[in-house]
């Protein structure tokens, strides 16, 4: 099983466009971007998980050839308002050789999706169910959605488990998506790889979008205890980093308690970057007990299960 990530980055990409604060001026002066979180896992098939509005820009970058099946999260627009860009591979095909992509959502998303590509079922699409607990029928690879809080905005959110059988042994790839929490679920434990939603690096006091911070992940990776990498993907310019002027503009989210080195008493650092990232996860993880490799992930990593 192999992962592309061709996004790792919240619903409106970071650095955000006219956004001038510490951690966009940062990563702008740096060159890096991280465009709206999606994936493909090439496995016995190719499966895109999620299609925001960045996708015609991913497909290009990576090269991406059409997936087999589509699967859809939930109903924000970050996650599906990329169907259309799939349009170009029907296009560039003779009609008779075209199937319709199965697109699978749960029932619910499925009403947002055909509010807006209605227009795409029967031609570029074919509408599938997700159903939370079951396995999704009509693909070679075995794929299980199960039920997530991603708050009112989104009831019909789901994550999923993505399983792969081979002779040598089995892989099994647990991707979050967006969530406040979860129950506790046989599915989620022990896998081969979990991909995580990480909103920001400390929970905020008012947590008004239902996601996920690290502070708050570690536990779920704990308990989880993934064999192999956790990758952290949907990284945000939420956070508050000491000393910016910016710190008082919308989308940032004051801390309900940062965490502290447990030998320093010092508060770790708000990361601005990739590398401050990776650094900042590496501390906490080695502080407070996370053995497992915890990788930030960035648009275009590519990893082998």
């Amino acid at each position: 099983m192999e992962i592309l990530f061709l996004g790792t980055g919240s619903a409106w990409g970071v650095p955000e466009h006219a956004c001038e604060c510490a951690i966009c001026s940062e990563m702008r002066a740096r060159g890096e971007e991280r465009t709206r979180t999606s994936f493909l896992v090439r496995s016995d098939e190719v499966l895109l998980v999620d299609c925001g509005p960045d996708l015609r820009r991913q497909m290009i970058r990576s090269g991406m050839e059409c997936p087999d099946a589509v699967l859809i999260t939930h109903e924000h627009g970050d996650h599906f308002l990329g169907l259309d860009d799939l349009l170009p591979f029907r296009r560039s095909v003779p009609v008779d050789q075209w199937k319709p992509l199965p697109v699978y959502a749960t029932e619910i998303t499925w009403k947002s999706i055909e509010a807006r590509f209605g227009y795409l079922l029967g031609s570029l699409m074919e509408k599938r169910l997700a159903i939370p607990g079951k396995l999704l029928e009509g693909l070679a690879t075995r794929v299980t959605p199960f039920k997530t809080f991603h708050g009112p905005s989104a009831p019909g959110s789901v994550g999923y488990a993505i399983e792969e059988s081979k002779p040598n042994g089995n892989t099994k790839l647990v991707y979050t998506s967006d969530f406040l929490k979860m129950d506790e679920k046989p599915i989620l434990m022990e896998p081969s790889a979990l991909i995580m939603q990480v909103h920001w690096l400390y929970e905020p006091r008012n947590n008004r979008p239902y996601h996920m911070s690290f502070q708050r992940a570690i536990d779920y990776i704990r308990r989880w205890n993934p064999i192999g990498e956790t990758y952290l993907v949907h990284m945000s310019a939420g956070d508050l980093v000491p000393g910016d002027p910016k710190n008082n503009i919308l989308k940032k989210l004051e801390p309900v308690e940062p965490m502290v080195d447990p030998t320093t008493g010092e508060i770790y650092p708000i990361p601005r970057c990739q590398d401050e990232w990776q650094t900042v996860v590496n501390r906490i993880c080695r502080d407070y007990g996370i053995t497992g490799p915890v990788l930030v992930a960035e648009d275009g990593m590519k990893v082998k299960l």
